[in-house]
């Protein structure tokens, strides 16, 4: 069982590129983490600097370029909420299903890769045939990011 977990965590996270969607980047740094004795490498992306990007206000790590923003009209549990594409340096939780403001949905929590602070959440299913353009995207909460990189 340990074994399948090391496995899991060094070679899906690796199979990814450390992020969320799979997506890959121009560069990463690494860092170690240790869990139960045993070393576990986990890489950090960083999106191309000439990008405009969001990062986690917490520890500044990129989260999504602003390019794969899709709307700005969602509502957090902590007030207003971006709608994104794709992100990187983030982790899932489980799915659940919960009722939004929008119907029932099957949503996972995800969270910053690296400071593990809790961002938002991923559209897994939605129930309703008009919510479907959600699912496979991603709600951050504008209270647990910044904008980097070229903003005026």
């Amino acid at each position: 069982m340990r074994f399948t977990v090391l496995f899991d965590l060094l070679f899906q996270g690796a199979a990814n590129g450390g992020h969320a969607n799979g997506q890959s980047t121009s560069s990463a740094a690494s860092s170690s983490a240790s869990t139960g004795g045993t070393m576990v490498k986990t890489f950090q992306a960083y999106l191309p600097s000439t990008n405009r990007t969001y990062s986690c206000v917490h520890c500044r790590a990129h989260l999504a370029s602003h390019d794969e923003l899709i709307s700005k009209s969602f509502q957090g549990s902590q007030g207003r909420a971006y709608l994104f594409n794709s992100v990187v340096n983030v982790a899932c939780g489980q799915a659940e299903e919960r009722v939004l403001l929008t119907g029932l949905h099957a949503v996972a929590d995800i969270y910053c890769e690296c400071c593990k602070t809790p961002l938002g959440w991923k559209y897994e299913h939605a129930f309703e045939s008009s919510q479907k353009y959600k699912e496979g995207k991603y709600i951050i909460e504008l209270a647990h990011m910044i904008k980097e990189n070229g903003w005026d």
